[in-house]
Parts: C-alpha cells; sequence; structure tokens
C-alpha cells in the first residue's frame, strides 16, 4: 500500500534550519488504522522539522480532540488531546542494522541516499499516545462523580457481594502471612 503524497516530506530540497508543517487529521485517517480505542478524532500536528547536515530534529505537536467511553462507567466522554513528541533521524550508510541495533525510541536511522520521509505512523502513534489511558468522567463542582449513578450503584453492589462471598480458599493463606 503506497503512502499518501501529504505524508512524505520532500527534506533534500529544504535548507538548513527549521521549516513547519501542519496536518489536520480526521476520521478518515484513523479509518484504515482500525482498531482504534477512539471516534470522532479531529487531531492538528504542528511539525517543526530542524535539518542538519546529518541529521534532522523533529518535533510534533499535538492538539484537537477525541471521543472515548468513561473506563469507570462507560459514558462518552470528549478529550482534549495536547501533547509533543520528539524525533531525531539520523542519516548513515547502514539504517536497517542501525534501526535493529537502536533501543531508543526517540531515534530513528534512514540512508544518506533517502530523499523523502514518511512521518504517516508517527503521526498515528502519536495522536494514540495523546489520549489519556484511563478516561474518567470527573467530579462537578461539589465533588460528586459525574460518572453515571446506576452504573457506580452496580459496581458497588458487585463489591459488596464479593467481599460477602468470599471464598472459603484462600481463607487458609492467612496463616502464612506472619512466616
Amino acid at each position: 500500500m503506497s503512502v499518501p503524497r501529504e505524508f512524505e516530506i520532500a527534506f533534500v530540497g529544504l535548507k538548513s534550519g527549521v521549516t513547519e508543517f501542519d496536518y489536520e487529521l480526521g476520521e478518515e485517517f484513523f479509518e484504515a488504522e482500525k482498531p482504534v480505542d477512539f471516534e470522532n478524532c479531529h487531531a492538528t500536528v504542528k511539525l517543526s522539522l530542524d535539518k542538519h547536515s546529518d541529521f534532522m530534529q523533529l518535533k510534533f505537536e499535538i492538539g484537537g480532540t477525541a471521543d472515548v467511553q468513561c473506563t469507570r462507567c462507560g459514558n462518552p466522554l470528549q478529550v482534549n488531546l495536547w501533547d509533543d513528541f520528539n524525533i531525531l533521524v539520523k542519516m548513515v550508510d547502514n539504517p536497517v542494522e542501525m534501526n535493529d541495533t537502536n533501543d531508543d525510541p526517540d531515534v530513528f536511522f534512514i540512508s544518506k541516499t533517502e530523499s523523502h520521509l514518511n512521518i504517516k505512523d508517527w503521526l498515528f502513534e502519536f495522536v494514540q499516545l495523546s489520549i489519556p489511558t484511563h478516561p474518567e468522567c470527573g467530579e462537578d463542582e461539589n465533588g460528586s462523580s459525574k460518572c453515571n449513578k446506576e452504573v457506580l450503584d452496580m459496581l458497588d453492589n458487585f463489591k459488596q457481594n464479593d467481599e460477602k462471598n468470599e471464598n472459603s480458599i484462600w481463607k487458609g493463606l492467612d496463616k502464612f502471612k506472619d512466616n
């Protein structure tokens, strides 16, 4: 599958110094990369590419919004995306070997003969990393949870039932605690 040209940067033609690129990523960008844990994502990415003779520094600034579910009650939530990521791209003679032995995820190697840099996978990864891993509804101004009350009541019910129905096979292990 070919990469759309909009996600390839022809860095050979760029002058040394900083060049900025802006990307608007919508639902169609993420549909090809299913499965994802969010919907209705509208991400903006500002990329600053600082070109030097044998390396490039890339800074991705992520913004926008995405719809997710509360991990506590399942309510739909809209979260703001906000994060930034840095990648160092080094131009070397043996990029495959260097990438295979490299332990630093923020450093990537390309061949000195390359003329284009594909950033599509980084865009997808960085937007995903900008989404909170455990989004919750939060609290209102009184300190009460905004989560679905019925779901919270059911969770409390399950917790109380678990405490009442403790499995007797584990009770014997208490005597080994102090040994």
